[in-house]
């Protein structure tokens, strides 16, 4: 069924304050505060109505009304009007990144503290590594006689925790000529392109064809994303929602965001844009506690995915905040990367 205007306003004002107090909206303090024009048997009958209609919920038959999913959902697609940030936010948000700018894996960590701080709820990210990110250069470095440290720079960072074995009586200009003919190989190809290599088919790479191996099976396992991508931030901010005060929801709600796995399955995708995904309460994900919503982004930067990063909490969350920090931290994050 189609709302009225009238119907949909109300609900908005219901879900707005009830987002604010965290208290059953009644038919008096609507007129109070939004519609001092229309009588409160009015704003009664259009309550009930909706209630009917799934949208609200009343605890007691004497107590006012409190908002569905349902409504939630309608409120995220239809009638949430968008919050702006302070420029104090917005230079917060600045300070942070560009304080960081040089190190995109320290970036890529702030990113979940950020959104935390300016949303007050609990922030969940996972780090991507995009197959299409384009190799700079390739480096070796004896480390030990049988390995060596390989330092691969991209266009968007510096890779250095690699390290392949080498062959004992490989002398230091024989690691050199492999470098150089491994760096010529891959400039310019993308993790994707060369994963795909065949080391049997490459006559140039002559007699090093285990130290191609080698580096195509670190690549390999660079780009598979694990548990070790996983940041959170600000898990203890759920306890400050009056949804929180029992001991049950709070095991229930950690016993999510304390799990990589279930952290990595909530954010999985494939989106390149920071479009918003709001799942709000159970709605068909099984990882998300009954009473919680989340609303994630996905960032990108020179047409790299960076990662998916987002707010979980009590489904009565500020939408309109969370949606308005997720959306100017990906604006910004993609600017200072783009232009670093």
């Amino acid at each position: 069924m189609e709302l009225s205007d009238r119907k949909k306003k109300i609900l908005q004002y219901v879900v707005d304050d009830y987002i604010e107090t965290a208290v059953p909206v009644s038919s008096k303090s609507l007129t109070e505060r939004h519609l001092k024009d229309i009588s409160s048997a009015t704003v009664r009958n259009e309550l009930s109505a909706l209630e009917e209609l799934g949208y609200l919920t009343q605890l007691h038959a004497s107590s006012g009304r409190v908002p569905s999913a349902e409504a939630y959902k309608l409120y995220v697609s239809d009638l949430m009007v968008k919050d702006k940030l302070s420029a104090k936010e917005l230079d917060y948000i600045k300070k942070i990144f560009l304080d960081k700018a040089d190190n995109l894996e320290e970036v890529i960590k702030n990113t979940t503290k950020v959104i935390s701080e300016l949303t007050s709820y609990t922030s969940v990210g996972i780090q991507s590594h995009d197959l299409s990110e384009k190799i700079v250069s390739i480096k070796f470095f004896r480390y030990k006689p049988d390995s060596a440290l390989v330092i691969i720079v991209t266009e968007m960072r510096l890779l250095k925790d690699n390290f392949i074995a080498v062959p004992e009586s490989m002398t230091e200009e024989q690691l050199k000529d492999a470098e150089k003919i491994l760096d010529n190989m891959c400039r310019n190809k993308t993790f994707g392109e060369i994963c795909e290599m065949k080391p049997e088919m490459e006559d140039s790479f002559m007699g090093y064809k285990n130290i191609f191996v080698n580096v195509i099976e670190a690549l390999k396992t660079y780009v598979q994303t694990t548990g070790d991508d996983v940041v959170t931030a600000g898990e203890d901010k759920i306890l400050d929602h009056p949804e929180y005060a029992d001991i049950g929801k709070i095991k229930d709600f950690l016993s999510v965001v304390t799990s990589k796995d279930k952290v990595m399955t909530l954010l999985s995708g494939d989106n390149h844009d920071i479009k918003i995904n709001v799942k709000i309460g159970a709605d068909g994900y099984d990882e998300i506690p009954k009473e919680c919503s989340l609303v994630t982004a996905t960032y990108s930067a020179n047409g790299n995915k960076l990662g998916t990063y987002g707010v979980i909490g009590p489904i009565r969350m500020d939408y309109q905040k969370v949606v308005a920090v997720l959306e100017n931290v990906g604006k910004i994050l993609e600017s200072i990367l783009t232009n670093r």
